[in-house]
């Protein structure tokens, strides 16, 4: 317990030398040199940056799922040779009705909305209302489809960011239809607002056969460039969904965005070209038209180019959003808040002085009621902090002030641990034990409490990173972090220094 050979004691050396240079790059300039560089990364209270909360839009989700609902029921009944008047959609009720061409088919119509095949489980309900035949979306099944959008526009949402190059974003729910984005070191956030605000719902449709009037099947569109607006059928002929990529291009020397479909998209592009040799296809994006080019030809080989009035910019931000997958539902800015550079680094001043001075008053206290074993601790504990900092930059960890606050309270445990193995020994010596069995009694019996107490607290703050968020999980990744390597320099660094002492001075009363 007491011996360290040269290779242990050059292993223990090795390490600490490796964090000292893994916790360099957060303290000097990057050479031009082409060197691995890992920084512990700022968040938003420390770098400065934006704050959104956004809110997801669920009657318009309610909306889409009944207008599908509406096509569905045309076509199954179209399908089976019956009838319908006067089919109405009631966004408010969530409910869709239509009366039976004759009464002789209500029983066969009603049979035609059971088998109408659901989204997610139970949520249809077919009932008789004056005479009509109602189909309601049930609210417990609206609030299964809200969740699952919200939980698929957070994905989408992290797709937009990462592409935009934004460092370590925090993207996370908030109740049950917003979600909070937090973007260190973004102080002018129009451009993500932009790109969020944007569903990116891309359809492609046959324009009606009155482009200028808007007929039974065909909606009035306008064009996204000003030039007046076309009648566009309502079937959705190739769906955006079936992308598999989009780039900003070149063409003509003017800007564009090239299209790739998937093997069923490219399947879908070549049919409706191949059928409407002639006619007007229009590219719509979110119920506005971007082009309506004639089909000149087929395209069968599953790709296609959009043409318009594109900057760089536009292009590479539409293609960006093609890439990333429409949004189930809009989303809206509720809340938006900014903190300025200037904040932030006062910000990392009060933390890095509450840091000093924290540091400064545990060595002095050490070093007066320990005296040289004291002086050890404070070697250990400086280690400590190092490592801290090593670990959270070679993984390119994200630091706030919760996190900084985390490193404190783990300086205080590690000086915990140093005290309880000092005042063993103390304890030790007071029974007339010799130094060198006063050591290694007081380590074996400190030993011990050190890890049961710290394997506890390990485990009390694995749970906070894991089901927490936010500052939360930030403080609980350092103090994690800060329980392993408090474990190494207390219990193998400072016994280091201690041995090594008492094998060269050989004492015949110890300094504590």
């Amino acid at each position: 317990m007491m011996y360290y050979s040269r290779l242990r004691m050059l292993g223990v050396v090795g390490i600490c030398l490796v964090s000292a240079l893994l916790c360099l790059p957060n303290f000097i300039t990057k050479p031009s040199v082409p060197l691995p560089w890992h920084q512990v990364h700022l968040g938003l209270d420390l770098r400065g940056g934006s704050y959104l909360l956004l809110q997801l839009d669920t009657q318009s989700l309610q909306h889409d799922r009944l207008q599908s609902l509406e096509g569905q029921v045309r076509q199954g009944l179209l399908a089976a040779h019956l009838g319908f008047i006067d089919i109405q959609r009631d966004d408010k009720a969530a409910t869709l009705s239509f009366l039976p061409r004759a009464e002789s088919e209500r029983s066969a119509a009603r049979k035609v909305l059971e088998a109408i095949s659901p989204a997610v489980p139970d949520e249809l309900a077919v009932s008789e209302r004056h005479g009509r035949l109602v189909v309601t979306l049930q609210r417990a099944a609206m609030r299964v489809r809200a969740k699952e959008a919200v939980d698929r526009s957070i994905e989408i949402v992290r797709r937009r960011i990462d592409s935009t190059g934004a460092i370590d974003p925090s993207i996370a729910r908030e109740g049950d239809n917003r979600i909070v984005l937090e973007l260190p070191g973004i102080s002018d956030p129009e451009r993500i607002k932009n790109l969020l605000g944007t569903t990116a719902r891309m359809t492609f449709h046959l324009i009606g056969p009155n482009p200028e009037t808007a007929t039974p099947g065909t909606t009035l569109m306008a064009m996204q460039d000003g030039g007046g607006s076309l009648a566009v059928q309502d079937q959705v002929d190739v769906d955006g969904a079936d992308l598999s990529d989009a780039a900003a291009t070149m063409s003509d020397s003017r800007w564009a965005v090239s299209l790739k479909f998937d093997n069923r998209g490219a399947e879908d592009f070549a049919r409706i070209t191949t059928e409407h040799v002639g006619k007007r296809f229009a590219i719509v994006l979110d119920n506005r038209i971007l082009t309506a080019p004639v089909i000149n030809s087929p395209i069968t080989a599953g790709q296609g180019e959009i043409s318009g009035n594109f900057s760089a910019r536009s292009a590479s931000d539409l293609a960006l959003l093609l890439r990333a997958g429409a949004l189930p539902a809009p989303l809206s800015v509720v809340e938006q808040r900014s903190i300025g550079p200037s904040l932030g680094a006062a910000s990392i001043h009060a933390g890095v002085m509450s840091l000093a001075a924290g540091f400064i008053f545990v060595v002095a206290f050490m070093l007066l009621f320990y005296a040289r074993f004291g002086l050890y601790a404070d070697i250990a504990l400086f280690a400590n902090l190092v490592m801290i900092l090593a670990i959270l930059s070679l993984f390119g960890a994200t630091l706030t002030l919760p996190g900084m606050a985390g490193i404190l309270l783990t300086l205080g445990m590690a000086v915990d641990a140093n005290i309880l193995i000092n005042e063993r020994i103390r304890e030790e010596i007071k029974r007339g034990r010799k130094p060198l069995q006063a050591l290694q009694t007081g380590f074996e019996r400190a030993t011990s409490t050190i890890v049961d107490s710290n394997a506890t607290a390990f485990l009390a703050h694995v749970m906070l990173f894991v089901f927490g968020t936010g500052a939360v999980r930030n403080f609980a990744l350092t103090i994690t972090i800060g329980i392993v390597t408090t474990l190494f320099t207390t219990l193998v660094l400072s016994r280091m220094l201690i041995v090594r002492w008492y094998a060269h001075t050989r004492p015949k009363k110890l300094p504590v």
